[in-house]
Protein backbone atom coordinates (compact mmCIF):
# COMPACT_ATOMS: atom_id res chain seq x y z
CA UNK A 1 0.00 0.00 0.00
CA UNK A 2 0.99 3.54 -0.70
CA UNK A 3 -0.31 6.78 0.08
CA UNK A 4 -1.33 8.89 -3.18
CA UNK A 5 1.59 11.06 -4.21
CA UNK A 6 4.21 9.29 -1.80
CA UNK A 7 6.62 6.83 -2.58
CA UNK A 8 5.81 3.21 -3.24
CA UNK A 9 8.14 0.34 -2.06
CA UNK A 10 8.25 -2.83 -4.21
CA UNK A 11 10.23 -5.03 -3.11
CA UNK A 12 12.21 -7.82 -5.51
CA UNK A 13 12.17 -10.57 -2.35
CA UNK A 14 15.13 -11.57 -3.44
CA UNK A 15 17.68 -13.39 -1.32
CA UNK A 16 20.70 -13.57 -3.17
CA UNK A 17 21.96 -16.59 -0.92
CA UNK A 18 24.89 -16.36 -3.62
CA UNK A 19 26.03 -13.49 -2.83
CA UNK A 20 26.05 -12.74 -6.54
CA UNK A 21 27.73 -9.46 -7.96
CA UNK A 22 25.06 -7.05 -9.46
CA UNK A 23 27.32 -6.54 -12.58
CA UNK A 24 26.43 -10.35 -12.95
CA UNK A 25 22.85 -9.98 -12.91
CA UNK A 26 19.84 -8.12 -15.32
CA UNK A 27 17.33 -6.89 -12.44
CA UNK A 28 13.88 -6.11 -14.46
CA UNK A 29 10.46 -4.52 -13.27
CA UNK A 30 7.54 -4.51 -15.61
CA UNK A 31 3.83 -3.73 -14.80
CA UNK A 32 1.29 -6.28 -16.15
CA UNK A 33 1.97 -7.84 -19.31
CA UNK A 34 4.19 -5.08 -21.53
CA UNK A 35 4.83 -2.01 -19.82
CA UNK A 36 8.83 -1.50 -18.47
CA UNK A 37 9.20 -0.13 -15.45
CA UNK A 38 12.50 0.07 -14.19
CA UNK A 39 15.90 -2.52 -15.86
CA UNK A 40 19.32 -2.48 -14.22
CA UNK A 41 21.30 -4.03 -16.80
CA UNK A 42 24.26 -6.00 -15.34
CA UNK A 43 25.49 -3.08 -12.80
CA UNK A 44 23.81 0.34 -14.88
CA UNK A 45 20.53 1.40 -15.40
CA UNK A 46 19.10 1.08 -18.77
CA UNK A 47 16.19 3.60 -20.09
CA UNK A 48 15.77 2.13 -23.57
CA UNK A 49 13.20 -0.32 -22.73
CA UNK A 50 10.68 2.31 -20.36
CA UNK A 51 7.43 3.03 -21.01
CA UNK A 52 6.92 6.43 -20.86
CA UNK A 53 5.07 7.16 -17.84
CA UNK A 54 7.77 5.47 -15.67
CA UNK A 55 10.47 7.65 -16.84
CA UNK A 56 12.83 9.38 -14.15
CA UNK A 57 10.61 8.12 -11.34
CA UNK A 58 12.09 4.79 -10.41
CA UNK A 59 14.93 4.43 -8.22
CA UNK A 60 16.34 0.93 -7.33
CA UNK A 61 17.80 0.04 -4.11
CA UNK A 62 20.45 -2.80 -4.67
CA UNK A 63 21.12 -3.28 -1.25
CA UNK A 64 17.35 -4.35 -0.35
CA UNK A 65 16.61 -5.01 -3.68
CA UNK A 66 13.24 -2.41 -3.54
CA UNK A 67 12.03 -0.54 -6.51
CA UNK A 68 10.74 2.72 -5.54
CA UNK A 69 8.10 4.55 -7.46
CA UNK A 70 7.72 7.96 -6.87
CA UNK A 71 5.00 10.21 -6.98
CA UNK A 72 2.43 7.03 -7.05
CA UNK A 73 -0.67 7.88 -8.34
CA UNK A 74 -4.13 6.04 -8.74
CA UNK A 75 -3.09 4.61 -12.42
CA UNK A 76 -0.30 3.01 -11.08
CA UNK A 77 -2.13 0.64 -8.93
CA UNK A 78 -1.72 -3.18 -10.54
CA UNK A 79 0.38 -6.09 -10.33
CA UNK A 80 4.11 -5.52 -10.62
CA UNK A 81 6.90 -8.41 -11.38
CA UNK A 82 10.63 -8.40 -10.77
CA UNK A 83 12.44 -10.75 -13.05
CA UNK A 84 16.19 -11.67 -11.91
CA UNK A 85 18.21 -12.78 -14.53
CA UNK A 86 21.85 -14.48 -13.90
CA UNK A 87 24.43 -14.33 -16.94
CA UNK A 88 26.32 -17.93 -17.48
CA UNK A 89 28.39 -18.14 -19.86
CA UNK A 90 27.03 -15.37 -22.04
CA UNK A 91 23.50 -16.38 -22.17
CA UNK A 92 21.29 -15.13 -19.19
CA UNK A 93 19.03 -17.31 -17.11
CA UNK A 94 15.72 -16.58 -15.10
CA UNK A 95 17.08 -17.19 -11.30
CA UNK A 96 14.22 -15.22 -9.73
CA UNK A 97 11.06 -13.98 -10.47
CA UNK A 98 8.32 -12.41 -7.64
CA UNK A 99 5.66 -10.25 -7.81
CA UNK A 100 3.69 -7.68 -5.73
CA UNK A 101 0.51 -5.94 -5.74
CA UNK A 102 0.13 -1.96 -5.35
CA UNK A 103 -2.79 -0.48 -3.66
CA UNK A 104 -3.20 3.62 -3.72
CA UNK A 105 -4.28 4.85 -0.52
CA UNK A 106 -5.68 8.60 -0.62
CA UNK A 107 -7.21 10.35 2.86
CA UNK A 108 -11.12 11.38 2.96
CA UNK A 109 -11.88 14.59 4.56
CA UNK A 110 -13.37 14.47 7.89
CA UNK A 111 -17.60 13.49 7.25
CA UNK A 112 -19.31 16.45 8.27
CA UNK A 113 -23.19 16.92 8.63
CA UNK A 114 -25.09 19.45 7.81
CA UNK A 115 -29.33 20.94 8.30
CA UNK A 116 -30.53 21.07 4.78
CA UNK A 117 -33.91 21.99 6.62
CA UNK A 118 -37.45 21.26 8.45
CA UNK A 119 -39.11 19.41 6.60
CA UNK A 120 -43.15 19.31 7.06
CA UNK A 121 -44.41 15.87 6.49
CA UNK A 122 -48.01 15.96 7.34
CA UNK A 123 -51.31 18.48 7.44
CA UNK A 124 -50.86 22.15 9.23
CA UNK A 125 -53.12 21.31 11.46
CA UNK A 126 -50.81 18.01 12.68
CA UNK A 127 -47.75 19.64 12.57
CA UNK A 128 -44.95 16.67 12.26
CA UNK A 129 -41.44 17.93 11.94
CA UNK A 130 -38.57 16.00 10.44
CA UNK A 131 -34.85 16.93 9.95
CA UNK A 132 -33.26 16.71 6.68
CA UNK A 133 -29.49 16.06 7.32
CA UNK A 134 -26.31 15.14 4.69
CA UNK A 135 -23.06 14.10 5.42
CA UNK A 136 -20.34 14.68 2.99
CA UNK A 137 -16.66 13.21 3.12
CA UNK A 138 -14.66 13.84 -0.20
CA UNK A 139 -10.89 13.52 -1.97
CA UNK A 140 -10.81 9.41 -0.76
CA UNK A 141 -9.59 6.59 -2.73
CA UNK A 142 -10.18 3.40 -2.71
CA UNK A 143 -14.09 3.76 -2.88
CA UNK A 144 -15.60 3.46 0.52
CA UNK A 145 -17.83 0.29 1.71
CA UNK A 146 -20.70 2.45 3.27
CA UNK A 147 -21.75 5.47 5.52
CA UNK A 148 -24.14 5.07 8.27
CA UNK A 149 -25.48 7.55 11.13
CA UNK A 150 -25.93 6.73 14.83
CA UNK A 151 -28.62 8.31 16.68
CA UNK A 152 -28.18 8.34 20.21
CA UNK A 153 -30.59 9.41 23.50
CA UNK A 154 -30.28 8.88 27.17
CA UNK A 155 -27.67 6.11 26.87
CA UNK A 156 -29.32 4.27 23.92
CA UNK A 157 -27.59 4.52 20.55
CA UNK A 158 -29.10 3.25 17.13
CA UNK A 159 -27.94 2.84 13.71
CA UNK A 160 -29.36 4.14 10.60
CA UNK A 161 -28.46 3.61 6.74
CA UNK A 162 -29.60 6.66 4.76
CA UNK A 163 -29.66 7.18 0.65
CA UNK A 164 -26.12 7.22 0.03
CA UNK A 165 -24.49 8.52 -3.31
CA UNK A 166 -20.76 7.90 -4.19
CA UNK A 167 -19.76 9.43 -7.34
CA UNK A 168 -15.88 9.61 -9.03
CA UNK A 169 -13.61 12.57 -10.32
CA UNK A 170 -13.30 11.82 -13.67
CA UNK A 171 -9.71 13.30 -13.52
CA UNK A 172 -8.37 12.41 -10.42
CA UNK A 173 -10.50 9.36 -9.86
CA UNK A 174 -10.47 10.20 -6.24
CA UNK A 175 -14.03 9.59 -4.79
CA UNK A 176 -17.13 11.63 -3.18
CA UNK A 177 -19.72 10.66 -0.87
CA UNK A 178 -22.64 12.08 0.95
CA UNK A 179 -25.26 10.18 3.03
CA UNK A 180 -29.15 11.63 3.28
CA UNK A 181 -31.92 11.22 6.19
CA UNK A 182 -34.86 12.38 7.45
CA UNK A 183 -35.39 11.70 10.97
CA UNK A 184 -38.46 13.30 12.83
CA UNK A 185 -37.28 16.28 14.90
CA UNK A 186 -35.88 15.21 18.75
CA UNK A 187 -38.21 16.55 21.16
CA UNK A 188 -37.53 16.65 24.98
CA UNK A 189 -34.28 14.88 24.97
CA UNK A 190 -30.76 16.20 24.22
CA UNK A 191 -30.20 13.79 21.11
CA UNK A 192 -26.84 12.96 19.32
CA UNK A 193 -26.26 12.35 15.71
CA UNK A 194 -22.76 11.72 14.09
CA UNK A 195 -22.50 10.07 10.84
CA UNK A 196 -19.65 6.94 9.66
CA UNK A 197 -17.91 6.58 6.95
CA UNK A 198 -16.51 2.94 6.60
CA UNK A 199 -13.47 2.31 4.38
CA UNK A 200 -13.36 -1.44 5.06
CA UNK A 201 -11.58 -3.88 7.49
CA UNK A 202 -7.77 -2.88 7.03
CA UNK A 203 -8.50 1.05 6.84
CA UNK A 204 -11.10 1.53 9.61
CA UNK A 205 -13.76 4.34 9.83
CA UNK A 206 -14.07 8.10 9.79
CA UNK A 207 -16.58 9.25 12.05
CA UNK A 208 -17.99 12.90 11.75
CA UNK A 209 -17.88 15.88 14.83
CA UNK A 210 -21.73 14.98 16.73
CA UNK A 211 -24.03 17.23 16.44
CA UNK A 212 -26.39 17.92 19.08
CA UNK A 213 -30.04 18.33 19.22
Amino acid sequence: KSFLSHTAYLSCFFPNTQKTDIKDLRVFWQKGTDEVVHEVYYGQEKHDNLSPKYINRTKMDMDKWTLQLLNAGIVDEGQYTCIIQHRVKGSPKVIHRSECLLHIIANYSQPEIALLHTGERMAAHQPNKYLNLSCSSSGGYPEPKQMTWLISRENVTRGLTGHTDVSQDAVTKLYNVTSKLNIPVPTNTLTNISCVLHLGEQLGSLVSVTLGI
